[in-house]
């Protein structure tokens, strides 16, 4: 073939990502199974498919046309006519002169398909500029007044810390190699790494490999290094040093793979760059490829094959020509546009697929445990350790386990019966939880918890990455700021989504990003959502990130979910407010007298009279109005009383004077008597208001500059004191600015707010403190995806709960708060991948055996759908709901992990858990959705139980399904309970089966 057949095979290669058949993880492994149907398709099918189009369209085949003319010639010259005469002939050679080969045409058409794949396609991922023309751009544009436009905008941002995870490929003779961390340290918060360092891969010296069977385990770590110390170099190191530790059965890691640049590469140098790569970059799926492929291909066809000034309608052969031309791209190109749109719509589905919860446990404080269950706890060796290294506590007894009410029992520790027993004490478990963690990617924890929470929470605070020198996202093709805002754009209308009416969004951010960021919550919010912008002390020293400046503050942005809030939250008084109020009255209030005088260019106006009134005041504070009277004579206020001699007079003020005049009217005066007072000062006469302290706080300032407020000073202390030295978390927020923050948020009692990048915990560690020093029930959920969550995160909520009084990672007191939260861990869109199975059965291939076109299209449009159902919609899982067990990263490894299909259901249907309870082989939840229908769901194991077993349990347990106690019931397995339907769509019991995967995979674009 030729050159532009081999220039199109190279780029169908790398966007069908043909060129990574050694790939053992995720999408590679998928693309593994169906390789040799990918394959013949782009090498085989597609090129004769181009010929047989250009060949079925084309009449003016310069090649057909010059034998058709030698025949005509010959045939001519036999008959003795002289062919130069001929009318045929010089029409053929007409045609000739202006025809074009086939051989041509296919060429030209390789050509463009290989420049048009080629333009969008990028390490990975397909980039929505639209090209107008050469060097310009266009972008979507609906006349809004303001349009913030980036080049990921379609696209979700897919990274994940899994990433670090999993990376494998494979080697002759069914030989792995796998690329494994140890000790990686992992992004914290937004300050990644120091100044002076950057995290790199290097080699882990301590243990660089390892061989399990036939798998050979090279271990990284990825740890800050100077920034003089290149990855390339450590790469150089890396692969120097393996040379002479990796066994002789593993030696084809070492077999070349060059490149241009460097001819003497191995495959092992290979994969450990493009390894590296890998976690430097950043990765998305297109949300609708389709759509924006066939966009382009069609401008791509009027602007760069079809040029309409060059079109010949006069001669028939160059038009038809040209039309062929364009028959062959345009159908061809379809159906490569129709594969691509399967596997990315196919990527899209699970990633935007309701995540699995692989593990659900509770943390509850001992004060709400009823006693019997203290002597199992106290027999929990592991439980009794975990309280000696948090909370420095030995508990050796009943007794001693008696007098610590806050210390926190985790149900992970405990067996499923003690858990089971547990939580069936509470009548409305929901309710009584004040505090959820998940450990998750925060899209994803996001999808799952938005049936339950949508339209529900007051408050969002929300503090991402700032995207600086010290925690940018390093985008492939240096797409620094579009990554971060396609990063953040879906999150962010998640957290709109979640709000009430009346909820408020705050945001933290630094100089950098704020420009963008503020129009892209206008975007999401509308600008008339927009509340204010407060700068916060945050690094009273600095920090150098501009040239020429050193930043020592960030920017808290609020809006609201609507324009029908009255107002933000208040703040309390600061101490100096606080210490003018220094008078109470019976009651108990505390109050100031205020100076009644006022001051202002209006005070004088002559159409003003009212404000000028004569006050008697009696020398012991008493007040009085003297009857009076206006003067036009005079343009003053009369007396028509004499004065008393025991009373002084505040003479009425002339409308034309300067001098200062009553803020209050009469009727306040005199209908509050008790409420002022008149001082004698220096002689002159001075009214006093009696001004109390306001109990719900002063209106936030648009400036914060509190000491508090510092993350660098008391967020680092916070973390010190709450683990010591040895567990520093980096700048973490301050407690202070979350608690000021929150409060702004209006967040009340029994209101919960959500931080889905919760870091070490601070939103958590902030309620907890607002509660116990005002003793309401606000509530929290922290999402969080870093490997930190258990070793920071979540004890920090712990902590919190003990006491608030920390020193050196000991508690100082025991003044701590009753509390229960949950915690759960959600299966990743990794683990999604590396479980999925393709299987096409018997009969799928006999219907496709045979039928060329048939097999096309199954290939183009439904195969990964189609051959993954009998994995995503697995029936068998649901005989034994307790048991479905998944492989789950864990410590850098697939491990086969039992997931909690119950707790999934729950939140698929947005269940509001009321009672949870496990009653041998059956559990029940009983709950409310957000529509305010009551809810029983049963689970029940197949294996042991049966339609009878079934019947005989709801009738022992009371349940009557044909009352009005339940609106909907769900139950796993077939079974004869009593039904009925609820309205024309609707039956009252339904199969969990059906319902559960169909809310799995309501797949809606954010």
């Amino acid at each position: 073939m030729s050159n532009n057949y081999d220039k199109l095979q190279k780029v169908l290669t790398e966007v069908f990502q043909l060129d990574k058949a050694e790939l053992d993880f995720g999408i590679y492994r998928i693309m593994n199974q169906k390789r040799n149907d990918v394959e013949t398709f782009l090498t085989e099918k597609l090129p004769s498919q181009v010929r047989e189009i250009l060949e079925q369209n084309n009449n003016g085949d310069t090649a057909e046309l010059q034998k058709e003319l030698e025949k005509t010639v010959n045939l001519l010259k036999d008959a003795g006519v002289d062919p130069s005469s001929s009318s045929k002939v010089k029409e053929l050679k007409h045609k000739i002169e202006n025809g074009t080969s086939v051989d041509a045409l296919e060429q030209d058409v390789f050509s463009h398909l290989a420049s048009f794949f080629k333009r969008y396609y990028k390490d990975g991922d397909f980039i929505s500029l639209r090209r107008y023309k050469k060097d310009v751009y266009a972008i979507p544009y609906e006349g809004e007044e303001v349009k913030l436009h980036w080049a990921n905008h379609d696209q979700y941002y897919i990274k994940t810390s899994e990433y670090l995870k999993n990376y494998a490929f494979k080697l002759p003779g069914d030989k792995t190699v796998k690329f494994e961390l140890k000790e990686a340290s992992t992004e914290q918060n937004n300050n990644k790494a120091s100044k002076d360092k950057e995290r790199r891969f290097a080699l882990y010296t301590e243990e660089p490999v390892s061989v399990d069977g036939n798998t050979l385990v090279i271990n990284f770590t990825y740890e800050p290094h100077k920034k003089s110390v290149k990855q390339e170099k450590l790469i150089e190191k890396a692969h120097k040093e393996l040379s002479g530790k990796i066994p002789q059965n593993f030696q084809e890691v070492f077999a070349l793979k060059p490149t241009e640049k460097n001819k003497k590469r191995t495959l092992l140098e290979k994969h450990i760059n493009d390894y590296t790569a890998r976690n430097s970059f950043d990765y998305f799926i297109h949300k609708d490829l389709g759509g924006f492929l066939r966009r382009e291909l069609d401008f791509y066809i009027k602007n760069e094959v079809l040029f309409i000034d060059d079109i010949n309608t006069e001669d028939e052969v160059a038009f038809e020509t040209q039309i062929s031309k364009i028959k062959a791209l345009k159908q061809v190109a379809g159906k490569i546009i129709t594969f691509l749109e399967q596997l990315e719509n196919f990527q899209k589905k699970l990633w935007l697929k309701k995540k699995f919860v692989v593990n659900s446990n509770y943390c509850i404080t001992l004060d709400r445990i009823p006693e019997e269950y203290y002597q199992e706890i106290l027999q929990n060796n592991m439980q009794l350790e975990e309280w000696k290294r948090l909370f420095n506590v030995k508990v050796k007894d009943l007794d001693g386990l008696k007098k610590e009410p806050f210390l926190v029992v985790d149900t992970k520790f405990f067996s499923q019966k003690f858990k089971d027993n547990l939580l069936a004490e509470f009548d409305d478990l929901d309710m009584a939880t004040n505090g959820l963690l998940v450990n998750s990617e925060n899209f994803q924890a996001l999808n799952l918890l938005n049936k339950k929470y949508k339209d529900h929470l007051q408050s969002v605070y929300i503090d991402p990455p700032y995207n600086t020198s010290a925690s940018e996202i390093i985008y492939k093709n240096s797409y620094k700021h579009s990554s971060w805002l396609s990063f953040l754009r879906d999150r962010l209308i998640f957290a709109k989504n979640f709000l009430t009416e009346q909820g408020i969004f705050c945001i933290t951010i630094d100089d950098l990003e704020y420009p963008i960021l503020k129009v892209l919550c206008d975007q999401i919010f509308g600008p008339e959502n927009y509340l204010a912008t407060t700068p916060i002390r945050n690094n009273p020293s600095g920090r150098s990130t501009l040239k020429g400046f050193s930043v020592n503050h960030e920017y808290a942005i609020y809006f609201s979910k609507s324009e029908t809030i009255s107002t933000v939250g208040k703040l309390p008084h600061s101490k100096k407010q606080i210490e003018r109020y220094n008078l109470q009255d019976p009651d108990g209030r505390r109050y100031e007298w205020e100076n009644l005088r006022r001051n202002g260019p209006d005070s004088n106006k002559e159409d003003r009279p009212k404000q000028y009134y004569p006050i008697f005041a009696k020398k012991n504070g008493e007040i009085r109005v003297p009857e009076i009277e206006w003067s036009a004579k005079s343009t003053e206020w009369m007396l028509k009383e004499k004065e008393a001699s025991d009373e002084s007079v505040i003479l009425p003020i002339h409308p034309n004077g300067t001098k200062k005049v009553w803020r209050y009217s009469l009727e306040n005066i005199l209908n509050e008597p008790q409420r002022f007072k008149a001082e004698f000062n220096n002689g002159t006469v001075e009214l006093y208001r009696k001004k109390y302290l306001n109990s719900t706080g002063v209106l936030p300032r648009t400036w914060w500059d509190k000491p508090e407020y510092s993350a660098r000073d008391n967020g680092t202390r916070d973390i010190v004191n709450l683990f010591g030295k040895n567990n520093q978390f980096d700048f973490p927020k301050a407690v202070g600015a979350v608690i000021d923050s929150l409060k702004v948020t209006n967040l009340k009692d029994k209101e919960t707010v959500i931080d889905f990048f919760a870091g070490s915990g601070t939103t958590g560690h902030a309620v907890i403190n607002i509660n116990r020093d005002d003793g309401r029930e606000r509530k929290y959920i922290l999402v969080e995806m870093g490997e930190y969550f258990s070793s920071t995160t979540k004890p920090r909520i712990q902590k919190a709960i003990y006491t608030e009084n920390w020193k050196n990672g000991k508690p100082h007191d025991k003044k701590g708060i009753s509390q229960i939260f949950k915690y759960l861990y959600l299966e990743s869109y990794e683990d999604a991948l590396n479980n999925l199975v393709l299987q096409r059965d018997q009969k799928q291939r006999d219907l496709l055996s045979g039928n060329e076109a048939v097999e096309e299209e199954y290939l183009l449009k439904y195969m990964l759908n189609v051959e993954s159902r009998g994995h995503l919609f697995n029936l068998e899982a649901f005989k034994n709901p307790f048991n479905y067990q998944l492989k789950v990263t864990e410590n850098n490894e697939l491990i086969p992990t039992t997931v909690d299909l119950v707790e999934t259901f729950n939140y698929l249907l947005g269940l509001h858990v009321k009672r949870i309870q496990r009653i041998g082989a059956y559990k029940t939840v009983e709950g409310v959705n957000n529509k305010g229908e009551k809810i029983l769901v049963i689970w029940r194991n197949l294996e042991e139980t049966d339609s009878n077993d079934l019947e005989r349990f709801v009738t022992k347990a009371g349940f009557n399904i044909l009352d009005g106690e339940f609106d909907t019931i769900y139950v796993n397995g077939d079974n004869n309970l009593a039904n009925f339907r609820k309205d024309e769509d609707n039956w009252k019991v339904l199969l969990t089966e059906e319902v559960f995967f169909t809310e799995m995979f309501d797949v809606k674009d954010v």
